[in-house]
Order: structure tokens, then C-alpha cells, then sequence
């Protein structure tokens, strides 16, 4: 089974410089939604048909997508016409890069009521309650017949059974269906609906939940889209065993995964492949992005992306764990804390003002507020190794690459250059001179 994807329409009714496809539900682009459930059906080949702006649409699919370019937008035929030589003999799934929702089920349903039924061709269709400006699916002998609004005639505006826009072909049909088509209508296009007609037996099947095949064509049907599937993701997690306070300001992506009990406070957004384990505290006004994290951690009005957190973590508030961190048992990040490339040892504590930068640390080390490592010299950056129990005092610069060795103390307000040896007290600042009565003088 070959998939084809078609997202190379501007989309101008998103008033927008960006093609549609590449606005984003949940912080996902709308087309990548639609490439993720075609890759769960396990096609020989998933082709994404590209146009306007094509190489920034491209730029955001997987490696193993194959992209068609349609240099000119001549309809939804002339977009699969132009993945022709792609096109094989068996299963053709033809999807809208718009309609992110549609999920596998329903397409496995889909591809075997074609099989089961022998149709060449087949549209999953929807019924509504005001059809206005769908395509109409009107049910002939052996076959149907795909209208769009502007050609239909008076007794046929009542139909209420609509096109989706997601079909289903017998590889060799399409291709000598698209060999035929015509663009004899007003609007001088080649309609993939006119090869419905073309089948010697052709059908549709009526999907239950309308939701999963509606488009966004415009920003507040992108919010709409937001809205109703945050709502669903929501919903199931609360259903599992999430505490989520307030569900309607709290967004939570497809990909996220929280164990039992965990608590979500307002404001707080999940996003990417990110796990949370059991009896966690979250939020409030926290974001967290591709991240691990494991029972019992609280992450309160904090940042924390491409990281591992391992249990009983203390996170916050205000602190900001920007990329690759190991944060292992029972560790304390504080308020203003920042952390980039970091792997912070068991029990260990860092809870104001600091900046940890390519940085390891050891057990049981306590960083003074106001330390800094300075891992960048213009050109490149360096690390810093901090031994087990190590004392960082307040107000310190430890100027990679450097190490401090195990159970030493570093006086405050020093600046480190050189290694400190074990169960050592490193000062690295200038004597205290007091000038007695300096300022009655």
C-alpha cells in the first residue's frame, strides 16, 4: 500500500506567509499529524504532494517521506497526477495534508470495506446537518458520484451525505483513471472526485465521528481544532488516573504520557514525547518539552526540555533546564536556576541564582547561590567536574575547564581557574583591606 499526502495548497484563508500545512495544532505542524498516522499503517511509501513555498513544508517532514513537487496548482487530480510514477498496482491511500485527526482505525476500516466490496474506487464520507459547500456524494447503481457545490443542481443541495476528501483506489484503476481525466468545469481543474464516476463499481463508506475527517482551512477553525482535541487528550488522561485542576488551561500533547495520581496545575503546557511518572506535581505555569520524568518529581513554574529527571526531584519556581540534563535522586533546583548540558548527582542541591553549564556533579554537593560555571571562552566550551559533598560558596566563577575535587570547599565570591584538590578550601579572591575611618576623611 502506497500513501499519498496532498499539502502543497497555500491555504489563503489562513491570511497567513506560511503554507497551511505547516501551522501547528498542540505545538505539532498540521501536516506532520497526518504523516504520523500513515506511517502507523505501515505503507511501502508515504509521498507528500508539495507546492506553495514546497521547501519549507519539506523541511519538517521525516527523512523516509518522499517529496512530489506540483509546480502548478491545477486541482486535487493534477496533484496526484503528478506522484504518477509512484503510483502502484495494489492499495492507493490518498489523505488531506489539512485534516490532521483522521486515525488508524477508521483508515484500516476504510481500506477493507474497498477490498471487501471490490470497488475500484472509494471516498469516506460524512454526514451533516448543513452540507452547504461540500461536495455531494450522490449514490448511482454500482457506483457513486462526486459533485462539487458550485456544479450541483437545485434537488440535489438537500443531500447531506458529503465528501471528506480522503479516497481509497486500485493502484491500476487510478492510474488510468488520471490518464482520462478532464477539466472541462469552471474552474478549468483536473477533480480526483471525477474518477469515482470512472470506477465500474465504486462506493462510500460513512465514518462515525465527523471530527476526525474535518479540515482547518482558516485561524479560528485552527483554534476550534486546538481546543476540541486538547479537550480529548484531557479527558482520556483524567479518565486514567491524572488529576488535571483545570482542564481548559492546561495543554497536553498526543505524544505525552503521565502515570496515576499526578497532579496538573493551570497554565501548564506538556509537549513532544514526553513521560511523567506516578505522583508528580506539575505546574503551575510550567513547561515541559521531550522530557523524562520520573515518580514523585514537582516542577513548579519552571522550564524543562530534552532532559531526565529522575525521582523525588524538586524543580522551581523559576528555574529553567534548557537541554541533554541528568537530574539523578533527590536533588533540589531552585528558584532562578538555570542548567544546560548537566548531570547534577544524587542529593545534590543548587536552589538560587545559579548558572550550571556543561557541568558534572558529584553526591551530596551543595552550589552557593550565585555560582556560575563559565563554560565558554568566545570559542569554545569546556566542562567542570565537581567531586562528591563538594561546598561551592555563594557567588563563585568556576572558569572551565576545571575540576574540583571531593569534599573541598570553594570560598565564596571566588573565582576558580585552576583544579582543586581533594578535601581542599580553594580562595580565589583578592585580601579584604579595611581602611579605618576612610570615609569621615
Amino acid at each position: 500500500m502506497t500513501c499519498i499526502i496532498l499539502a502543497a495548497g497555500k491555504g489563503t484563508r489562513m491570511k497567513s506567509k506560511y503554507p497551511k500545512v505547516l501551522h501547528k495544532v498542540l505545538d505539532i505542524p498540521i501536516i506532520n499529524w497526518v504523516v504520523e498516522t500513515s506511517k502507523k499503517l505501515n505503507p511501502e511509501k508515504i509521498i507528500v504532494i508539495t507546492g506553495y513555498k514546497a521547501e519549507l513544508v519539506e523541511k519538517i517532514l521525516p527523512d523516509d517521506v518522499v517529496c512530489v513537487r506540483q509546480e502548478e496548482q491545477l486541482g486535487t487530480g493534477h496533484a496526484v497526477k503528478t506522484a504518477y510514477n509512484f503510483i502502484p498496482d495494489d492499495e492507493v491511500l490518498i489523505l488531506n495534508g489539512d485534516v490532521p485527526f483522521i486515525n488508524e482505525k477508521t483508515i484500516n476500516e476504510f481500506i477493507k470495506f474497498r477490498e471487501e466490496n471490490g470497488y475500484q474506487a472509494a471516498v469516506l464520507s460524512m454526514v451533516l446537518k448543513d452540507p452547504v459547500h461540500y461536495g455531494k456524494i450522490i449514490h448511482k447503481k454500482n457506483k457513486i458520484e462526486i459533485k462539487e457545490f458550485r456544479d450541483i443542481v437545485d434537488e440535489e443541495k438537500m443531500i447531506n451525505e458529503v465528501n471528506s476528501g480522503i479516497y481509497c483506489f486500485d493502484g491500476k484503476f487510478l492510474k488510468k483513471a488520471l490518464e482520462n481525466l478532464k477539466n472541462n468545469n469552471d474552474q478549468n481543474e483536473f477533480y480526483l472526485t471525477d474518477t469515482l464516476d470512472m470506477a465500474e463499481k465504486s462506493g462510500a463508506m460513512v465514518v462515525e465521528d465527523n471530527f476526525q475527517v474535518l479540515g482547518i482551512n482558516d485561524r479560528k477553525e485552527l483554534i476550534k481544532m486546538n481546543q476540541a482535541i486538547k479537550n480529548r487528550i484531557n479527558n482520556e488522561l483524567i479518565e486514567n488516573g491524572v488529576t488535571i485542576l483545570d482542564p481548559e488551561n492546561t495543554w497536553i500533547g498526543p505524544n505525552v504520557k503521565i502515570g496515576m495520581d499526578t497532579v496538573i496545575y493551570p497554565f501548564t503546557y506538556i509537549t513532544g514525547n514526553t513521560e511523567i511518572g506516578e505522583d508528580c506535581i506539575i505546574g503551575p505555569m510550567t513547561r515541559l518539552h521531550e522530557s523524562t520524568l520520573q515518580n514523585n518529581v514537582i516542577v513548579q513554574r519552571s522550564e524543562v526540555e530534552f532532559s531526565k529527571v529522575m525521582r523525588n526531584v524538586s524543580i522551581g519556581p523559576w528555574s529553567r533546564l534548557r537541554k541533554e540534563n541528568v537530574i539523578e535522586e533527590n536533588v533540589k533546583i531552585g528558584d532562578f536556576v538555570e542548567l544546560k548540558k548537566a548531570h547534577i548527582g544524587k542529593n545534590s542541591k543548587a536552589q538560587h541564582l545559579s548558572y550550571l553549564g556543561d557541568a558534572t556533579l558529584g553526591e551530596n554537593v551543595n552550589i552557593g547561590a550565585g555560582t556560575i560555571t563559565c563554560n565558554y571562552d568566545g570559542k569554545n566550551k569546556f566542562k567542570t567536574n565537581i567531586g562528591d559533598e563538594a561546598f561551592i560558596g555563594s557567588n563563585s566563577s568556576l572558569v572551565a575547564p576545571v575540576n574540583v575535587g571531593k569534599s573541598s570547599l570553594v570560598g565564596a565570591g571566588s573565582v576558580i581557574t585552576e583544579d582543586v584538590p581533594d578535601y581542599s578550601l580553594a580562595l580565589g579572591r583578592g585580601r579584604q583591606i579595611n581602611k579605618k575611618d576612610r570615609i569621615k576623611k
